[in-house]
């Protein structure tokens, strides 16, 4: 077997490794039997709530075990087919197999990656907001770039993207939106992004041609499914309806339609500026019910809520990723170390690496604290 494709096999076993410790092959296929054995139960539907719970783990499970079986023997598959390329001497062949081995080792990276994604909340849909820092007319114009970053990086995921509440800046770019992302595991993938993120770059609004430097925050918070109840009594909570504001033009609001609901003990306030104010109230009471939920994981995750607190206000020494675009092209997210030069792509959605390195410190951290805790 030639170079590269024996180390395609064995970056390929090595994910499917690390991939069946992290889901735990043998107790899945037992839990899963379980869950097979419930479904049969005549009065399961008495509860649907129970029931629709139950059938979205069991398909969850068997998801994972399909993906895990599927790649084991994907590779199998073409290690066969590598071996007897060569042994007849078709080079077509063994060149073929070579690339559905990167494509399968790509993969088998990525499930790797979602094995670690087994929060509480981390199938969940999610809600992400952007929000323009220090920095004026610049900051609102890295806040618009950061919004574009990860709508692509969504629709890349084939994710749904719902705009819930937008805010202009004065003069361009935006002081803040909100939005509503659906697809699986989008709050386990995104949750690592909340923070603040700066843009080093010389101004295209500065006449002087000097580099400036900009921060946004971004905040990530999982959207509360029909099977987590949350109650919010009304003397806790303000609502005030406001005449959104646009771009002009067709943009213009007439009626007094947007939504800001604020929680009182908190001091947690949501927006949402859609054209029905009913719909409006019920955007924003679910995403303030998130980020209630959000609080409360914080509160039993050390990881998230060390996490919340480095976050800080949005300036200085409070950055979690650079985006340097002059004098030099560098992404470098400060928490891990990752980097790379191809400022555009990041620009454009690719985020994963930054993601997958995140959640991997994250798992490693939980690890090294459930240690000590038993010595």
């Amino acid at each position: 077997m030639r170079a590269e494709a024996q180390n395609l096999v064995e970056t390929i076993r090595k994910s499917l490794t690390l991939l069946g410790q992290r889901m735990d092959v043998e107790t899945a296929s037992h839990r899963l039997e379980e869950f097979n054995a419930m479904i049969e139960d005549p009065d399961l539907w008495n509860d649907p709530a129970r029931a629709q719970k139950l059938m979205r783990e069991r398909q969850m499970l068997m998801d994972a075990l399909d993906t895990y079986n599927s790649i084991r023997q994907d590779l199998a598959d073409n290690i066969d087919l590598i071996d007897l390329g060569e042994a007849e001497g078709d080079t077509e062949v063994v060149t073929e197999v070579e690339g559905a081995l990167r494509a399968l080792a790509a993969r088998a990276a990525e499930k790797e990656v979602e094995a670690l994604l087994n929060g509480e909340a981390d199938g969940n849909d999610t809600f992400l907001e952007v929000n323009a820092g220090a920095g004026g007319t610049e900051s609102c114009d890295w806040a618009s770039m950061l919004a574009r970053m990860y709508v692509r990086w969504a629709e890349k995921k084939g994710y749904k993207v719902e705009l819930i509440a937008e805010t202009a800046g004065e003069e361009a770019g935006i002081r803040s939106a909100a939005y509503k992302i659906t697809g699986p595991n989008a709050y386990g993938w995104l949750k690592s992004e909340s923070g603040v993120h700066r843009l080093v770059r010389i101004s295209p609004y500065d006449s002087a041609a000097r580099r400036h430097t900009s921060f946004s925050s971004v905040w990530v918070y999982p959207v509360v499914d029909e099977n987590i109840e949350i109650e919010i009594p009304p003397n806790e909570i303000r609502v005030d309806t406001y005449r959104s504001s646009g771009a002009g033009g067709q943009h213009v609001n007439t009626t007094d339609s947007a939504v800001r609901i604020t929680h009182i003990p908190t001091g947690i306030v949501v927006t949402s500026s859609e054209k029905s104010q009913h719909q409006n109230r019920a955007n924003a009471m679910a995403a303030l019910k998130s980020r209630l939920y959000e609080l409360e994981l914080r509160r039993r995750t050390e990881s998230i809520q060390a996490q919340h607190d480095a976050k800080g206000d949005a300036g200085w020494g409070n950055q979690i990723r650079s985006y340097v675009l002059q004098p030099y092209q560098m992404v470098k997210d400060l928490r891990t170390g990752v980097e790379t030069s191809d400022t555009q792509g990041v620009l454009d959605g690719d985020l994963d690496r930054f993601m997958a390195a995140t959640l991997a410190l994250d798992v490693a951290g939980k690890s090294r604290a459930e240690a000590q805790g038993e010595d």
